[in-house]
C-alpha cells in the first residue's frame, strides 16, 4: 500500500494561502441584509476550519490538517464565487465568475 501523506511545507503553504485569501476578502452587502448574514456564517466557517486546521498540524495530524484547510478554502471560494464575498478580482487565490 502506498503512503500518501502530505509534506508539512506543502500544508503550510495551504495555510498561508487561505490566510491570505481571509485578509483579502470583504463583505459584499451591507449588514442587515440576508446576503450579509450568509456572508458571516461563511467566514465563520472558514475561520473554524482554518483553525481547526493549524491545530491539527500542531498536533501531527497532517492528512487531518490538510483536509481542514482546503474545507476551508473550498468556503471561503465559494463565498468569493455566489458573491457573498468580493475577492477583489484575484483569480490566483478564488475562482471568479466570468
Amino acid at each position: 500500500m502506498t503512503d500518501y501523506s502530505i509534506s508539512n511545507a506543502r500544508i503550510q503553504k495551504y495555510i498561508g494561502l487561505t490566510a491570505k485569501a481571509l485578509d483579502k476578502v470583504s463583505i459584499i452587502d451591507k449588514s442587515g441584509t440576508d446576503n450579509h448574514s450568509k456572508a458571516e456564517d461563511i467566514l465563520v466557517m472558514v475561520k473554524a476550519y482554518h483553525s481547526d486546521a493549524k491545530f491539527f498540524l500542531e498536533e501531527g495530524r497532517g492528512d487531518d490538517a490538510f483536509a481542514a484547510v482546503n474545507y476551508a478554502h473550498g468556503w471561503i471560494d465559494c463565498g468569493v464565487r455566489l458573491g457573498y464575498l468580493d475577492g477583489k478580482g484575484d483569480w490566483q487565490l478564488f475562482t471568479l465568475s466570468s
